[in-house]
Protein backbone atom coordinates (compact mmCIF):
# COMPACT_ATOMS: atom_id res chain seq x y z
CA UNK A 1 0.00 0.00 0.00
CA UNK A 2 1.14 3.60 -0.86
CA UNK A 3 0.11 6.00 1.46
CA UNK A 4 -0.16 9.95 0.71
CA UNK A 5 -0.51 13.11 2.92
CA UNK A 6 -3.47 15.87 2.44
CA UNK A 7 -1.68 18.72 2.69
CA UNK A 8 -4.32 21.20 2.84
CA UNK A 9 -5.93 19.74 5.97
CA UNK A 10 -3.14 21.51 7.44
CA UNK A 11 -2.14 25.45 7.76
CA UNK A 12 -0.35 26.38 4.52
CA UNK A 13 2.44 28.00 6.31
CA UNK A 14 3.87 24.26 7.23
CA UNK A 15 3.14 22.67 3.59
CA UNK A 16 6.79 22.46 2.99
CA UNK A 17 7.83 21.32 5.97
CA UNK A 18 5.10 18.77 5.71
CA UNK A 19 6.22 17.59 2.60
CA UNK A 20 9.82 17.44 3.40
CA UNK A 21 8.99 15.22 6.61
CA UNK A 22 6.74 13.00 4.07
CA UNK A 23 8.96 12.67 1.82
CA UNK A 24 11.57 11.62 4.45
CA UNK A 25 9.38 9.14 6.48
CA UNK A 26 8.53 7.35 3.31
CA UNK A 27 5.04 8.68 2.57
CA UNK A 28 4.58 7.91 -1.27
CA UNK A 29 2.89 11.50 -2.10
CA UNK A 30 1.55 14.73 -1.11
CA UNK A 31 -1.27 16.03 -2.49
CA UNK A 32 -3.11 20.23 -2.80
CA UNK A 33 -6.07 20.87 -3.18
CA UNK A 34 -7.28 23.24 -5.77
CA UNK A 35 -9.69 26.59 -6.28
CA UNK A 36 -8.81 29.22 -8.95
CA UNK A 37 -11.45 31.88 -7.04
CA UNK A 38 -13.97 32.18 -4.65
CA UNK A 39 -17.18 34.39 -4.72
CA UNK A 40 -18.64 36.37 -1.90
CA UNK A 41 -21.75 35.43 -2.93
CA UNK A 42 -22.80 31.98 -1.35
CA UNK A 43 -25.81 30.85 -3.08
CA UNK A 44 -24.44 28.81 -5.29
CA UNK A 45 -21.59 27.14 -2.55
CA UNK A 46 -24.14 24.96 -0.93
CA UNK A 47 -21.87 21.70 -1.01
CA UNK A 48 -23.79 18.75 -2.37
CA UNK A 49 -25.12 16.85 0.75
CA UNK A 50 -25.24 19.44 2.90
CA UNK A 51 -27.14 22.63 3.92
CA UNK A 52 -24.04 24.23 4.48
CA UNK A 53 -21.36 26.66 2.17
CA UNK A 54 -18.59 24.78 1.05
CA UNK A 55 -15.68 27.32 0.96
CA UNK A 56 -15.47 30.54 3.20
CA UNK A 57 -14.68 33.53 0.93
CA UNK A 58 -11.57 34.70 2.44
CA UNK A 59 -9.59 31.35 2.34
CA UNK A 60 -5.96 31.53 0.69
CA UNK A 61 -5.80 29.96 -2.78
CA UNK A 62 -2.73 28.89 -4.19
CA UNK A 63 -1.80 28.00 -7.76
CA UNK A 64 -1.23 24.54 -6.98
CA UNK A 65 1.16 22.91 -9.43
CA UNK A 66 3.39 26.23 -9.09
CA UNK A 67 3.15 25.57 -5.60
CA UNK A 68 4.22 21.89 -5.76
CA UNK A 69 6.92 22.79 -8.30
CA UNK A 70 8.23 24.87 -5.06
CA UNK A 71 8.25 21.53 -2.72
CA UNK A 72 10.03 19.28 -5.97
CA UNK A 73 12.80 21.93 -5.26
CA UNK A 74 13.19 20.54 -1.75
CA UNK A 75 11.90 16.92 -2.04
CA UNK A 76 13.97 14.20 -3.67
CA UNK A 77 11.15 11.24 -4.19
CA UNK A 78 8.14 11.59 -2.89
CA UNK A 79 5.70 12.36 -5.93
CA UNK A 80 2.88 15.37 -5.82
CA UNK A 81 -0.52 15.29 -7.23
CA UNK A 82 -3.51 17.46 -7.04
CA UNK A 83 -6.58 16.33 -5.24
CA UNK A 84 -7.82 17.54 -7.29
CA UNK A 85 -7.43 20.31 -10.14
CA UNK A 86 -10.18 21.95 -12.19
CA UNK A 87 -8.65 21.37 -15.36
CA UNK A 88 -11.68 21.64 -17.45
CA UNK A 89 -11.46 25.13 -16.30
CA UNK A 90 -8.78 26.47 -18.26
CA UNK A 91 -7.67 26.11 -21.46
CA UNK A 92 -5.70 22.92 -22.32
CA UNK A 93 -2.49 24.88 -23.12
CA UNK A 94 -2.43 26.62 -19.50
CA UNK A 95 -3.00 23.57 -17.45
CA UNK A 96 -1.18 21.51 -19.86
CA UNK A 97 1.88 23.57 -19.79
CA UNK A 98 1.62 23.63 -15.97
CA UNK A 99 1.58 19.98 -15.58
CA UNK A 100 4.20 19.19 -18.04
CA UNK A 101 6.77 22.15 -16.17
CA UNK A 102 5.39 20.13 -12.94
CA UNK A 103 6.85 17.05 -14.22
CA UNK A 104 10.14 18.50 -16.16
CA UNK A 105 10.87 20.25 -12.77
CA UNK A 106 10.26 17.36 -10.21
CA UNK A 107 11.69 14.79 -12.41
CA UNK A 108 8.35 12.80 -13.06
CA UNK A 109 6.84 13.27 -9.96
CA UNK A 110 3.61 14.80 -11.03
CA UNK A 111 0.33 12.87 -10.38
CA UNK A 112 -2.89 14.81 -12.27
CA UNK A 113 -5.87 15.01 -9.87
CA UNK A 114 -8.32 16.26 -12.11
CA UNK A 115 -12.57 16.73 -11.30
CA UNK A 116 -15.54 18.64 -13.03
CA UNK A 117 -16.14 20.33 -9.46
CA UNK A 118 -19.42 21.02 -7.92
CA UNK A 119 -19.12 25.03 -6.84
CA UNK A 120 -20.81 26.61 -9.41
CA UNK A 121 -19.76 30.22 -7.94
CA UNK A 122 -16.37 29.97 -9.08
CA UNK A 123 -17.36 28.79 -13.16
CA UNK A 124 -19.87 32.19 -12.90
CA UNK A 125 -16.99 34.15 -11.96
CA UNK A 126 -14.68 33.12 -14.81
CA UNK A 127 -17.52 33.64 -17.01
CA UNK A 128 -17.49 29.14 -18.27
CA UNK A 129 -20.56 27.46 -18.36
CA UNK A 130 -21.03 25.47 -15.42
CA UNK A 131 -23.44 23.16 -16.84
CA UNK A 132 -20.77 21.98 -19.33
CA UNK A 133 -17.93 21.04 -16.98
CA UNK A 134 -18.07 17.58 -17.73
CA UNK A 135 -17.80 18.16 -21.31
CA UNK A 136 -15.32 20.41 -20.81
CA UNK A 137 -12.99 18.33 -18.84
CA UNK A 138 -13.46 15.17 -20.80
CA UNK A 139 -12.07 17.09 -24.23
CA UNK A 140 -9.34 19.21 -21.68
CA UNK A 141 -8.34 15.57 -21.03
CA UNK A 142 -8.35 14.06 -24.58
CA UNK A 143 -6.37 17.27 -26.17
CA UNK A 144 -3.59 17.70 -23.17
CA UNK A 145 -2.83 14.00 -23.95
CA UNK A 146 -1.85 14.72 -27.39
CA UNK A 147 -0.34 17.87 -26.42
CA UNK A 148 2.10 15.85 -24.14
CA UNK A 149 3.04 12.95 -26.41
CA UNK A 150 2.95 14.32 -30.06
CA UNK A 151 5.07 16.62 -31.81
CA UNK A 152 2.31 19.32 -33.65
CA UNK A 153 -1.33 19.30 -32.56
CA UNK A 154 -4.30 20.71 -34.13
CA UNK A 155 -7.42 20.34 -32.94
CA UNK A 156 -11.33 21.48 -33.82
CA UNK A 157 -13.46 20.36 -30.46
CA UNK A 158 -16.62 21.35 -29.04
CA UNK A 159 -14.98 23.76 -26.94
CA UNK A 160 -11.76 23.82 -27.69
CA UNK A 161 -10.26 25.08 -31.77
CA UNK A 162 -6.63 25.85 -32.60
CA UNK A 163 -4.38 25.26 -35.25
CA UNK A 164 -1.85 23.53 -35.56
CA UNK A 165 0.72 24.04 -32.46
CA UNK A 166 4.17 22.24 -30.99
CA UNK A 167 4.45 22.02 -27.09
CA UNK A 168 7.65 21.31 -25.52
CA UNK A 169 8.51 20.19 -23.31
CA UNK A 170 7.03 17.13 -23.03
CA UNK A 171 6.52 15.68 -19.46
CA UNK A 172 9.07 13.88 -18.26
CA UNK A 173 6.95 10.58 -17.73
CA UNK A 174 5.93 8.91 -21.09
CA UNK A 175 2.43 9.04 -19.76
CA UNK A 176 1.46 11.44 -17.29
CA UNK A 177 -0.80 9.85 -15.35
CA UNK A 178 -4.15 11.67 -14.82
CA UNK A 179 -6.84 10.63 -11.69
CA UNK A 180 -9.85 11.17 -11.77
CA UNK A 181 -11.65 12.67 -8.75
CA UNK A 182 -15.52 12.66 -8.09
CA UNK A 183 -18.02 9.85 -7.19
CA UNK A 184 -21.21 10.63 -9.19
CA UNK A 185 -21.48 8.05 -12.60
CA UNK A 186 -20.35 10.35 -14.98
CA UNK A 187 -16.89 10.90 -12.41
CA UNK A 188 -16.42 7.38 -12.04
CA UNK A 189 -17.20 6.71 -15.93
CA UNK A 190 -14.51 9.69 -16.74
CA UNK A 191 -12.44 7.63 -14.35
CA UNK A 192 -12.96 3.58 -15.76
CA UNK A 193 -12.61 5.49 -19.91
CA UNK A 194 -10.34 8.33 -20.18
CA UNK A 195 -7.92 8.31 -16.62
CA UNK A 196 -5.16 5.86 -15.56
CA UNK A 197 -6.98 6.15 -11.91
CA UNK A 198 -9.84 7.38 -9.84
CA UNK A 199 -9.49 9.26 -6.41
CA UNK A 200 -12.20 9.47 -3.57
CA UNK A 201 -13.94 11.97 -1.37
CA UNK A 202 -13.09 11.02 2.05
CA UNK A 203 -14.36 7.36 2.95
CA UNK A 204 -14.66 4.26 4.97
CA UNK A 205 -14.70 0.76 3.94
CA UNK A 206 -18.66 0.42 4.29
CA UNK A 207 -18.76 3.34 1.68
CA UNK A 208 -16.11 2.19 -0.43
CA UNK A 209 -17.17 -0.33 -1.62
CA UNK A 210 -19.98 -0.27 -3.65
CA UNK A 211 -18.64 2.70 -5.55
CA UNK A 212 -15.50 0.65 -6.34
CA UNK A 213 -17.60 -2.17 -7.62
CA UNK A 214 -19.17 0.20 -10.05
CA UNK A 215 -15.63 1.81 -10.73
CA UNK A 216 -14.97 -1.89 -11.75
CA UNK A 217 -18.03 -2.48 -13.99
CA UNK A 218 -17.45 0.61 -16.06
CA UNK A 219 -13.74 -0.15 -16.64
CA UNK A 220 -14.57 -3.67 -18.09
CA UNK A 221 -17.48 -2.06 -19.94
CA UNK A 222 -15.24 0.67 -21.76
CA UNK A 223 -12.83 -2.12 -22.43
CA UNK A 224 -10.18 -1.30 -20.23
CA UNK A 225 -10.69 -4.07 -16.97
CA UNK A 226 -6.58 -5.17 -17.72
CA UNK A 227 -5.36 -1.26 -18.51
CA UNK A 228 -2.70 -0.41 -15.79
CA UNK A 229 -5.17 1.84 -13.13
CA UNK A 230 -4.50 2.83 -9.44
CA UNK A 231 -6.90 3.38 -7.04
CA UNK A 232 -7.07 6.26 -4.49
CA UNK A 233 -9.19 6.50 -1.22
CA UNK A 234 -9.29 9.24 1.38
CA UNK A 235 -8.77 7.26 4.37
CA UNK A 236 -8.55 9.97 7.40
CA UNK A 237 -9.96 7.53 10.10
CA UNK A 238 -8.11 4.63 9.53
CA UNK A 239 -8.55 2.18 13.01
CA UNK A 240 -4.79 0.81 12.23
CA UNK A 241 -2.63 -1.27 10.57
CA UNK A 242 -5.15 -4.22 10.21
CA UNK A 243 -7.33 -2.21 8.23
CA UNK A 244 -5.04 -1.81 5.58
CA UNK A 245 -5.14 -5.37 4.38
CA UNK A 246 -8.63 -4.90 3.89
CA UNK A 247 -8.37 -1.88 1.95
CA UNK A 248 -6.02 -3.72 -0.61
CA UNK A 249 -8.50 -6.49 -0.99
CA UNK A 250 -10.58 -3.73 -2.17
CA UNK A 251 -7.83 -2.87 -4.91
CA UNK A 252 -6.87 0.10 -3.54
CA UNK A 253 -3.80 1.61 -4.28
CA UNK A 254 -3.30 4.16 -2.47
CA UNK A 255 -4.51 5.72 0.88
CA UNK A 256 -4.42 9.73 1.46
CA UNK A 257 -4.32 9.55 5.61
CA UNK A 258 -4.65 12.38 8.09
CA UNK A 259 -2.95 11.10 10.83
CA UNK A 260 -3.46 14.30 13.07
CA UNK A 261 -6.52 16.54 14.30
CA UNK A 262 -4.18 19.92 14.54
CA UNK A 263 -1.55 21.69 12.05
CA UNK A 264 0.20 21.89 15.23
CA UNK A 265 0.62 18.01 15.85
CA UNK A 266 0.81 17.25 12.43
CA UNK A 267 4.32 16.56 12.01
CA UNK A 268 5.11 14.46 15.17
CA UNK A 269 1.78 12.53 14.12
CA UNK A 270 3.13 11.80 11.01
CA UNK A 271 6.29 10.41 12.19
CA UNK A 272 4.06 8.10 14.76
CA UNK A 273 2.34 7.03 11.58
CA UNK A 274 5.41 6.39 9.06
CA UNK A 275 6.68 3.98 12.76
CA UNK A 276 3.23 2.27 13.60
CA UNK A 277 2.80 1.35 9.80
CA UNK A 278 6.32 0.26 8.78
CA UNK A 279 7.01 3.30 6.71
CA UNK A 280 10.60 4.49 8.73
Amino acid sequence: MKFGVPLGLVHPAVWTDLAVAADRLGFESVWLPEHLVFATDLSTARYPGTEEPGIRPQTPLFDAPAYLCALAAVTERVRLGTAVYLYGLRHPFVAARAFATLDQISGGRTIVGVGAGWYEGEWLAAGVDFATRGRRLDEAIAVSRRLWTEPAVEHHGEFFDFPEVAFEPKPVQARLPIVAGGESRAALRRAASLCDGWISMPQTLERAAPQLERLHALRKEAGRADDPFEITVHAYELSGPDEVAEWERLGVDRLIVRPWTRTREAADRLAAFATDYGLA
